[in-house]
């Protein structure tokens, strides 16, 4: 099965200049007919697999080297080591990420409990203090 770049632009919700970059940095490789671009199978499961690693924080270079695994004569066993490896010091990036965000968002949730603290005296201050009509 084949694919035109508009097909793949709306299967994954790219757009078609995202697509061509994935192209120069070597990520897809289309076949050419005259000015059209011809994707296969291949570059599809390559290009969701490439979405998937940005998603998930990767770089291109990073993606493109797991990918590029699976061009050798042992790819998949040693592409599946490497990215294993790869994807377990990213989840440990993405947790400590994630506890780095819950902690701020009690530190403002704390702050903005502060706030609403003064700003609720001040207004009843404001309110004890002005004359009644």
């Amino acid at each position: 099965m084949t694919y035109s770049i508009g097909d793949l632009a709306r299967e994954f919700r790219v757009t078609l200049r995202t697509l061509r970059f994935y192209e120069d940095k070597g990520l897809l490789s289309p076949r050419r007919e005259g000015l059209n671009r011809i994707y296969s199978r291949r570059d599809r499961a390559r290009l969701k697999l490439v979405l998937m690693g940005k998603k998930v924080g990767f770089s291109l270079q990073e993606i493109r080297e797991m990918i590029d695994l699976y061009d050798l004569k042992d790819g998949e066993v040693r592409q599946m080591e490497v990215a294993l490896g790869k994807f377990e010091k990213q989840l440990d990036i993405l947790k400590r990420q994630r506890d780095d965000i819950d902690q701020a968002i009690n530190e403002l949730e704390g702050t903005m409990q502060v706030v609403r603290g003064m700003l609720t005296e001040k207004q009843a201050s404001e309110t004890a203090e002005s004359p009644v009509a």
